[in-house]
């Protein structure tokens, strides 16, 4: 039996049945080391994907942090107003 092997529009790699995928794994993983991610499906719809543990690295990768005065700089709020009313509380009967 051969996997079914048809791209999606705007993914890459291959698709698999979930029944070729158990029979040819070793394929499937040397697939996603030089072909990019493949797609496993059951019973016709998407279920999982395969992925190169070098890739799932790049992706797991956190953003840089910066320092909190830094960000706040950065959201360029130049503009907005920050003064407020003075507020003297409510009148409150006893």
């Amino acid at each position: 039996m051969c996997a079914q092997q048809t791209r999606k529009p705007g993914t890459d790699g291959a698709q698999w049945k979930l029944e070729d995928a158990k029979a040819r794994f070793s394929e499937l993983v040397r697939m996603a080391h030089s072909q990019g991610p493949q797609r496993v499906t059951v019973r016709g719809r998407d279920s999982v994907v395969v992925i190169s543990a070098e890739e799932l690295d790049r992706l797991m990768q956190a953003a840089p942090r910066k320092p909190l005065v830094e960000f706040l700089e950065g959201l360029a709020l130049d503009g907005l107003p920050l003064e407020r009313d003075r507020d003297e509380g409510r009148d409150v009967t006893l």
